[in-house]
Protein backbone atom coordinates (compact mmCIF):
# COMPACT_ATOMS: atom_id res chain seq x y z
CA UNK A 1 0.00 0.00 0.00
CA UNK A 2 1.26 3.20 -0.95
CA UNK A 3 0.24 6.70 1.21
CA UNK A 4 -1.20 9.44 -1.26
CA UNK A 5 0.43 12.92 -0.21
CA UNK A 6 -1.88 16.05 -1.38
CA UNK A 7 0.57 19.05 -2.33
CA UNK A 8 -0.53 23.03 -3.67
CA UNK A 9 0.16 24.13 -7.05
CA UNK A 10 -1.12 27.05 -8.58
CA UNK A 11 -4.42 26.32 -6.10
CA UNK A 12 -4.63 23.10 -7.79
CA UNK A 13 -4.55 19.45 -5.75
CA UNK A 14 -1.82 17.16 -6.77
CA UNK A 15 -1.08 13.62 -5.28
CA UNK A 16 2.47 12.11 -4.72
CA UNK A 17 3.20 8.40 -4.00
CA UNK A 18 5.33 7.86 -1.31
CA UNK A 19 6.51 4.29 0.06
CA UNK A 20 4.84 2.62 2.55
CA UNK A 21 7.31 3.47 5.05
CA UNK A 22 5.30 5.72 7.63
CA UNK A 23 6.64 9.43 7.89
CA UNK A 24 6.31 10.98 11.34
CA UNK A 25 3.17 13.06 11.43
CA UNK A 26 2.04 11.56 7.69
CA UNK A 27 -1.31 10.26 8.98
CA UNK A 28 -1.48 13.86 10.76
CA UNK A 29 -0.61 15.78 7.97
CA UNK A 30 -2.85 13.91 5.60
CA UNK A 31 -5.78 15.48 7.38
CA UNK A 32 -4.34 19.52 6.74
CA UNK A 33 -6.34 21.09 4.20
CA UNK A 34 -4.58 23.45 1.16
CA UNK A 35 -5.77 26.84 1.02
CA UNK A 36 -5.10 29.98 -1.00
CA UNK A 37 -4.87 31.57 2.14
CA UNK A 38 -6.70 34.97 1.02
CA UNK A 39 -6.17 37.78 3.87
CA UNK A 40 -8.90 37.67 6.55
CA UNK A 41 -9.76 41.05 8.32
CA UNK A 42 -9.85 42.55 11.98
CA UNK A 43 -7.75 39.23 13.06
CA UNK A 44 -4.00 39.20 14.18
CA UNK A 45 -1.73 36.26 12.74
CA UNK A 46 -0.02 35.30 16.15
CA UNK A 47 3.08 32.86 15.03
CA UNK A 48 5.45 30.78 16.76
CA UNK A 49 5.20 27.16 18.94
CA UNK A 50 5.03 28.66 22.25
CA UNK A 51 2.66 31.64 21.12
CA UNK A 52 0.25 29.40 19.64
CA UNK A 53 0.03 26.52 21.83
CA UNK A 54 -0.05 28.73 24.98
CA UNK A 55 -2.86 30.57 23.22
CA UNK A 56 -4.64 27.80 22.03
CA UNK A 57 -4.53 26.30 25.89
CA UNK A 58 -5.49 29.65 27.29
CA UNK A 59 -8.19 29.64 25.17
CA UNK A 60 -8.98 33.23 25.49
CA UNK A 61 -8.91 34.06 21.96
CA UNK A 62 -10.82 33.43 19.10
CA UNK A 63 -9.41 31.41 16.70
CA UNK A 64 -9.94 31.32 12.90
CA UNK A 65 -7.77 28.90 11.41
CA UNK A 66 -4.48 27.27 11.93
CA UNK A 67 -1.78 27.50 9.73
CA UNK A 68 1.23 24.54 10.12
CA UNK A 69 4.12 23.22 8.68
CA UNK A 70 5.97 20.13 9.32
CA UNK A 71 9.09 19.81 8.05
CA UNK A 72 10.93 16.88 7.08
CA UNK A 73 10.22 14.69 9.93
CA UNK A 74 6.60 15.37 10.26
CA UNK A 75 4.61 16.86 13.35
CA UNK A 76 6.04 15.79 16.64
CA UNK A 77 5.64 16.69 19.83
CA UNK A 78 3.84 20.20 20.39
CA UNK A 79 3.14 20.56 17.12
CA UNK A 80 1.02 17.53 17.26
CA UNK A 81 -0.71 18.62 20.16
CA UNK A 82 -1.14 21.69 18.22
CA UNK A 83 -3.09 20.05 15.33
CA UNK A 84 -5.18 17.86 17.91
CA UNK A 85 -6.23 20.89 20.21
CA UNK A 86 -7.28 22.82 16.87
CA UNK A 87 -9.03 19.63 15.49
CA UNK A 88 -10.68 19.34 18.74
CA UNK A 89 -12.50 22.54 18.71
CA UNK A 90 -12.74 22.38 14.99
CA UNK A 91 -10.52 24.99 14.28
CA UNK A 92 -9.92 24.93 10.45
CA UNK A 93 -5.66 23.54 9.91
CA UNK A 94 -4.46 24.59 6.72
CA UNK A 95 -1.11 23.89 4.84
CA UNK A 96 0.83 26.86 3.35
CA UNK A 97 3.63 27.11 0.64
CA UNK A 98 6.43 28.31 3.26
CA UNK A 99 7.06 31.31 1.02
CA UNK A 100 3.19 32.60 1.83
CA UNK A 101 3.50 32.21 4.95
CA UNK A 102 6.67 33.99 5.66
CA UNK A 103 5.19 36.73 3.85
CA UNK A 104 1.66 36.10 6.24
CA UNK A 105 3.99 36.66 8.93
CA UNK A 106 5.77 39.60 7.60
CA UNK A 107 9.25 37.37 7.86
CA UNK A 108 9.51 36.97 11.09
CA UNK A 109 10.75 33.56 12.83
CA UNK A 110 7.33 31.90 12.70
CA UNK A 111 8.83 28.09 13.20
CA UNK A 112 6.56 27.16 10.40
CA UNK A 113 3.47 27.77 13.29
CA UNK A 114 0.60 30.40 12.60
CA UNK A 115 -2.45 31.56 13.32
CA UNK A 116 -5.28 33.74 12.67
CA UNK A 117 -6.90 35.29 15.90
CA UNK A 118 -8.69 38.04 17.51
CA UNK A 119 -6.70 40.52 19.40
CA UNK A 120 -5.72 40.40 23.20
CA UNK A 121 -6.54 43.75 24.93
CA UNK A 122 -4.98 44.73 28.20
CA UNK A 123 -7.69 44.56 31.08
CA UNK A 124 -9.10 47.87 32.29
CA UNK A 125 -7.43 48.28 35.97
CA UNK A 126 -10.06 48.57 38.26
CA UNK A 127 -10.86 44.76 37.46
CA UNK A 128 -6.93 43.95 39.13
CA UNK A 129 -8.35 42.65 42.28
CA UNK A 130 -5.50 42.38 44.89
CA UNK A 131 -5.46 40.54 48.39
CA UNK A 132 -5.40 43.45 51.71
CA UNK A 133 -1.80 45.28 51.73
CA UNK A 134 -1.77 43.81 54.98
CA UNK A 135 -2.53 40.15 54.60
CA UNK A 136 0.29 39.61 51.95
CA UNK A 137 3.23 42.36 52.24
CA UNK A 138 5.13 40.75 49.83
CA UNK A 139 2.72 41.93 47.01
CA UNK A 140 4.69 42.71 43.82
CA UNK A 141 3.09 44.92 40.69
CA UNK A 142 5.20 45.70 37.79
CA UNK A 143 3.73 49.14 36.40
CA UNK A 144 5.37 50.12 32.74
CA UNK A 145 4.91 53.90 31.54
CA UNK A 146 5.17 53.80 27.74
CA UNK A 147 7.36 51.29 26.63
CA UNK A 148 7.48 51.49 22.93
CA UNK A 149 9.63 48.44 21.44
CA UNK A 150 7.61 45.28 21.08
CA UNK A 151 10.39 42.85 21.68
CA UNK A 152 11.37 44.79 25.25
CA UNK A 153 7.60 44.37 26.23
CA UNK A 154 7.77 40.69 25.66
CA UNK A 155 10.96 40.66 27.26
CA UNK A 156 9.73 41.75 30.45
CA UNK A 157 6.25 40.35 30.21
CA UNK A 158 8.09 36.57 29.72
CA UNK A 159 10.27 37.63 33.33
CA UNK A 160 7.21 38.99 34.95
CA UNK A 161 5.76 35.77 34.93
CA UNK A 162 8.78 33.95 35.19
CA UNK A 163 9.77 35.24 38.32
CA UNK A 164 6.09 35.53 39.95
CA UNK A 165 4.90 39.58 39.40
CA UNK A 166 1.51 39.41 40.84
CA UNK A 167 0.27 41.75 38.23
CA UNK A 168 1.16 43.74 34.89
CA UNK A 169 -0.36 47.67 34.20
CA UNK A 170 0.32 49.54 31.79
CA UNK A 171 -0.54 52.89 30.09
CA UNK A 172 -2.44 53.35 26.89
CA UNK A 173 -5.27 56.32 25.71
CA UNK A 174 -8.70 56.48 27.11
CA UNK A 175 -11.23 55.79 24.65
CA UNK A 176 -11.52 58.93 23.31
CA UNK A 177 -8.15 59.51 22.14
CA UNK A 178 -6.68 61.91 24.72
CA UNK A 179 -3.57 61.88 26.24
CA UNK A 180 -2.90 60.17 29.59
CA UNK A 181 -2.99 63.66 31.85
CA UNK A 182 -4.16 66.88 31.37
CA UNK A 183 -0.85 68.40 31.07
CA UNK A 184 -0.91 68.40 27.32
CA UNK A 185 0.97 66.68 24.36
CA UNK A 186 3.79 66.12 26.13
CA UNK A 187 2.79 63.25 27.86
CA UNK A 188 1.89 61.84 24.82
CA UNK A 189 5.10 59.69 24.45
CA UNK A 190 3.97 58.07 27.89
CA UNK A 191 1.52 55.71 25.68
CA UNK A 192 2.43 51.89 25.71
CA UNK A 193 3.10 49.23 23.12
CA UNK A 194 -0.09 47.09 22.47
CA UNK A 195 -0.30 42.90 23.08
CA UNK A 196 0.86 42.22 19.54
CA UNK A 197 2.03 39.49 18.17
CA UNK A 198 5.43 40.63 17.99
CA UNK A 199 5.23 41.11 21.50
CA UNK A 200 4.02 37.60 22.24
CA UNK A 201 6.72 35.67 20.49
CA UNK A 202 9.05 38.30 22.18
CA UNK A 203 7.48 36.67 25.60
CA UNK A 204 7.77 33.19 24.52
CA UNK A 205 4.21 33.29 24.95
CA UNK A 206 4.12 34.68 28.26
CA UNK A 207 1.36 36.62 27.20
CA UNK A 208 -1.11 34.67 26.54
CA UNK A 209 -1.46 33.51 30.02
CA UNK A 210 -0.91 35.92 32.14
CA UNK A 211 -3.88 38.88 33.00
CA UNK A 212 -2.06 42.58 31.43
CA UNK A 213 -4.25 45.81 33.31
CA UNK A 214 -4.38 49.53 31.18
CA UNK A 215 -5.00 52.42 32.95
CA UNK A 216 -5.48 56.12 30.97
CA UNK A 217 -4.34 57.83 34.13
CA UNK A 218 -1.09 56.12 35.38
CA UNK A 219 0.02 59.38 37.66
CA UNK A 220 -3.27 58.72 39.01
CA UNK A 221 -2.96 55.65 39.39
CA UNK A 222 -0.21 55.15 41.88
CA UNK A 223 -1.07 58.34 43.76
CA UNK A 224 -4.25 55.84 44.29
CA UNK A 225 -2.27 53.16 45.20
CA UNK A 226 0.13 54.82 47.49
CA UNK A 227 -3.18 56.01 49.77
CA UNK A 228 -3.98 52.35 50.25
CA UNK A 229 -0.63 51.68 51.74
CA UNK A 230 2.06 50.94 48.61
CA UNK A 231 4.96 51.50 48.22
CA UNK A 232 5.77 53.13 44.94
CA UNK A 233 9.35 52.18 43.78
CA UNK A 234 10.44 54.34 40.37
CA UNK A 235 13.40 53.34 38.47
CA UNK A 236 16.24 55.36 37.09
CA UNK A 237 20.07 54.76 35.53
CA UNK A 238 23.27 54.75 37.42
CA UNK A 239 23.32 58.28 39.01
CA UNK A 240 26.03 60.64 38.89
CA UNK A 241 26.77 63.35 42.12
CA UNK A 242 25.20 65.93 40.02
CA UNK A 243 21.70 63.55 39.23
CA UNK A 244 20.97 62.52 42.58
CA UNK A 245 21.33 65.64 44.32
CA UNK A 246 18.48 66.86 41.83
CA UNK A 247 16.49 64.24 42.55
CA UNK A 248 13.71 64.76 45.77
CA UNK A 249 13.27 61.03 45.51
CA UNK A 250 15.98 59.03 47.25
CA UNK A 251 17.96 57.09 44.99
CA UNK A 252 19.19 53.41 46.26
CA UNK A 253 20.91 50.82 45.09
CA UNK A 254 18.54 47.47 44.35
CA UNK A 255 20.48 44.97 46.20
CA UNK A 256 19.78 46.93 49.43
CA UNK A 257 16.20 47.37 49.05
CA UNK A 258 14.18 45.42 51.63
CA UNK A 259 10.71 44.12 50.41
CA UNK A 260 8.66 44.37 53.38
CA UNK A 261 5.69 45.87 52.09
CA UNK A 262 3.32 45.69 49.05
CA UNK A 263 5.02 47.24 46.34
CA UNK A 264 4.43 49.01 42.80
CA UNK A 265 7.71 48.49 40.44
CA UNK A 266 7.75 51.29 37.60
CA UNK A 267 9.91 51.36 34.92
CA UNK A 268 10.00 53.98 32.14
CA UNK A 269 10.00 54.23 28.50
CA UNK A 270 13.29 52.68 26.47
CA UNK A 271 14.44 56.57 25.68
CA UNK A 272 13.12 59.33 28.34
CA UNK A 273 12.29 56.92 30.92
CA UNK A 274 9.93 58.52 33.58
CA UNK A 275 7.80 61.24 32.96
CA UNK A 276 8.25 63.93 35.78
CA UNK A 277 4.21 63.46 36.74
CA UNK A 278 5.13 59.72 37.63
CA UNK A 279 8.26 60.39 38.97
CA UNK A 280 6.58 62.84 41.41
CA UNK A 281 4.27 59.99 42.46
CA UNK A 282 7.26 58.26 43.61
CA UNK A 283 8.67 57.41 47.06
CA UNK A 284 11.33 55.79 46.01
CA UNK A 285 13.85 55.34 43.10
CA UNK A 286 15.96 52.05 42.77
CA UNK A 287 19.08 51.64 40.53
CA UNK A 288 21.53 49.40 39.02
CA UNK A 289 25.69 50.52 40.43
CA UNK A 290 28.17 48.90 37.39
CA UNK A 291 30.94 46.72 38.30
CA UNK A 292 33.51 49.15 36.61
CA UNK A 293 33.67 52.76 34.96
CA UNK A 294 31.55 53.11 32.49
CA UNK A 295 32.26 55.45 29.54
CA UNK A 296 29.06 58.19 28.25
CA UNK A 297 26.26 56.43 26.56
CA UNK A 298 26.47 53.19 28.37
CA UNK A 299 25.69 53.94 31.73
CA UNK A 300 22.26 52.25 31.54
CA UNK A 301 20.67 48.98 30.57
CA UNK A 302 18.35 47.96 27.99
CA UNK A 303 14.93 48.02 29.75
CA UNK A 304 13.88 44.53 29.62
CA UNK A 305 17.84 43.40 30.88
CA UNK A 306 17.22 45.86 33.64
CA UNK A 307 14.05 44.19 34.48
CA UNK A 308 14.62 40.96 34.77
CA UNK A 309 17.51 42.11 37.31
CA UNK A 310 15.67 44.39 39.21
CA UNK A 311 12.75 41.71 39.55
CA UNK A 312 14.79 38.70 40.79
CA UNK A 313 16.56 41.19 43.28
CA UNK A 314 13.15 41.83 44.56
CA UNK A 315 11.39 38.18 44.36
CA UNK A 316 14.41 36.42 45.45
CA UNK A 317 13.43 37.91 49.46
CA UNK A 318 10.02 36.46 49.30
CA UNK A 319 9.49 33.77 51.50
CA UNK A 320 9.48 30.09 50.09
CA UNK A 321 11.09 31.84 46.79
CA UNK A 322 12.04 28.68 45.12
CA UNK A 323 12.48 27.00 41.34
CA UNK A 324 10.03 24.77 41.81
CA UNK A 325 8.10 23.81 38.34
CA UNK A 326 4.60 25.80 37.95
CA UNK A 327 1.60 23.71 36.00
CA UNK A 328 1.61 26.44 34.06
CA UNK A 329 5.34 25.99 32.69
CA UNK A 330 6.37 27.47 29.50
CA UNK A 331 7.26 25.50 26.32
CA UNK A 332 10.75 25.12 25.30
CA UNK A 333 11.08 28.16 23.42
CA UNK A 334 13.95 27.05 20.44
Amino acid sequence: MRLLWPVGCFGRRIVRHFSQVARPGGEELSRLLLDDLAPTQRLERLFGLSPCLLALRADRRSVTRLLLQAGKAGLQGERTELLRVAEARGIPVLRPRRQKLDALCGHQVHQGVCMEVSPLRPRPCDEATEASPGDDPQQLWLVLEGLQDPRNLGAVLRSAHFLGVDRVITSRRNRHGRPLSGGGAKFLSTLGCPLTPVVSKASAGAMEVMDVFATTDLAGFLKAKAQQGWLVVGTVGCPGPEISQSFKVPITSCLEFIWDRPTLLVLGNEGSGLSQEVLASCQLLLTILPRRQLPPGLESLNVSVATGILLHSICSQKKGFSAQTEKGQLPQDT
